[in-house]
C-alpha cells in the first residue's frame, strides 16, 4: 500500500471522527444522554487511528523539509547531519505506516467478545482426562489474571481428579480475541504417575473457544429444539440430587446435544444448555463463512479447526512448542500456572502480520 493510499484510507476515518465530534456536542446541547454515550465509545475506538495519523502526517512533512534543506545545504558537516536526520525520519515513517496498516487489518468482530471454552479428553485415557484438568487450571489462572471471571457451565470430572470434558464460559472484555488461538489438539508427553517403568506417552486433549452467543447472534426456534429432563448424577452414576433438574436439548436440525446437570435449578441448567448450544451454532455458520472466504482462511495463523495440532507439552524437557508459529520456551511450568503473555502475544503477532502481508499483496 502506498502513501497516497494510506493517506486516503486514513481521511476517512479522520472525517468520521469530526462528524462523530459534531454530533457528540449537538447530542450535548439537548441532553441527548444515550447518543453522547454511543458517539464516545466510538470516539475512543477512533482515538488510536488519529494520533497515530497525526504523528504520520508531521513525519512526511519533516521528510519533505529534511530533503529540501540537503538540496541547499553546503556546508559538510550540516549536510551529514540533515541525511541522519532523514533517515531518522524515514525510519519513523516506515514504522508509523506498519502501526497504521496493523489499525487498517480487518477486525475480528468477536474479539471483544466473552467466551465459551470446551475442553475434552482425547487420545490417552486417564492421562487425557488429567492433562484436560490442567489445562482447565492454565487458562482460568490466565483468565483470573486479566481480571476475567471464569465459570463452569458443564463438567463430566473423572475420578482421578481430571475432566473428561469441561465446558466454562470466560466473561472479559476481548477475552475471545486473546484466546481464539487456542482451539485445537494439545498433545502432552510425559510419564504417567501409574508408570512403573518410566516410560514416556502421548496423550491429546481437544480445546474449542467459541464467542459468546447472543440471542440477537443466533436465534433458536423452540419447534426446532426437543428438552429433556433427568436427575442429575455424579461420579459413578450415585444421585446428585432427588430432583430432575438435569436438562439435555437436542438441536434436531443438526443433531447437536447438550446436556447440563452442575446446577440444582432446571432452569438455570436450561439456560447453560441454550448458551452453549447458541455459541456451537454461531461457530457452524462462521465455519461456513470463513470456508467461503479460502483467501482469508489461508492468511490465519489458525483460529477455529478443532482437528490441528497446535502444541506439545514436554515434561521431560520443561518445553512447550506451539507448531503453527514455531514458537518454543522452556516455560512449561510457568505457562501452566497460567503464565501465557509471552505465547498469546507470539500467536496475535504471528496473525498481524500475515494479515499485514496480506494487505500489502493487495
Amino acid at each position: 500500500m502506498h502513501e497516497f493510499e494510506l493517506l486516503e484510507k486514513i481521511k476517512i476515518y479522520e472525517d468520521n471522527y469530526e462528524n462523530l465530534m459534531q454530533k457528540m456536542a449537538d447530542a450535548g446541547k439537548c441532553n441527548d444522554v444515550e447518543t453522547i454515550k454511543e458517539c464516545g465509545k466510538k470516539i475512543s475506538d477512533l482515538e488510536e487511528i488519529i494520533t497515530l495519523a497525526k504523528s504520520y502526517k508531521k513525519n512526511l512533512l519533516a521528510i519533505e523539509e529534511a530533503r529540501e534543506m540537503i538540496k541547499n545545504e553546503k556546508d559538510e558537516d550540516m549536510h551529514d547531519f540533515l541525511k541522519e536526520e532523514l533517515n531518522r525520519s524515514l525510519e519513523n515513517k516506515e514504522n508509523l505506516e506498519k502501526q497504521i496498516k496493523r489499525f487498517l487489518t480487518p477486525k475480528d468482530p468477536n474479539d471483544k467478545k466473552n467466551i465459551l471454552i470446551e475442553i475434552r479428553a482425547g487420545a490417552g485415557g486417564d492421562e487425557a482426562s488429567l492433562f484436560a484438568g490442567e489445562l482447565y487450571r492454565m487458562y482460568t489462572r490466565y483468565a483470573e489474571s486479566n481480571k476475567w471471571q471464569p465459570k463452569v457451565l458443564s463438567s463430566n470430572a473423572q475420578g482421578i481428579g481430571g475432566f473428561k470434558e469441561i465446558i466454562f464460559e470466560v466473561n472479559g472484555r476481548g477475552a475471545y480475541g486473546m484466546m481464539k488461538y487456542e482451539s485445537g489438539v494439545h498433545r502432552v508427553q510425559r510419564v504417567p504417575i501409574t508408570e512403573s517403568s518410566g516410560r514416556i506417552h502421548t496423550s491429546t486433549v481437544t480445546v474449542a473457544v467459541l464467542p459468546e452467543a447472543e440471542e440477537v447472534d443466533v436465534h433458536i426456534d423452540a419447534s426446532q429444539i426437543r428438552i429433556d429432563v433427568f436427575r442429575s448424577s455424579g461420579p459413578g452414576g450415585q444421585s446428585v440430587n432427588t430432583t430432575d433438574s438435569a436438562v439435555r436439548i437436542t438441536h434436531i436440525p443438526t443433531g447437536m446435544i447438550v446436556s447440563c446437570q452442575d446446577e440444582k435449578s432446571q432452569l438455570q441448567n436450561k439456560e447453560r444448555a441454550l448458551k452453549i448450544l447458541r455459541a456451537r451454532l454461531l461457530e457452524i455458520e462462521q465455519q461456513k463463512r470463513q470456508d467461503l472466504e479460502t483467501k482469508v482462511r489461508k492468511s490465519q495463523i489458525g483460529t477455529g479447526d478443532r482437528s490441528e495440532r497446535i502444541r506439545t507439552y514436554n515434561y521431560p524437557q520443561s518445553r512447550l512448542t506451539d507448531h503453527r508459529i514455531n514458537f518454543t520456551t522452556h516455560r512449561l511450568n510457568e505457562i501452566l500456572e497460567g503464565d501465557m503473555e509471552e505465547m498469546v502475544d507470539a500467536l496475535k503477532r504471528e496473525d498481524e502480520e500475515k494479515k499485514l502481508e496480506q494487505i500489502g499483496s493487495m
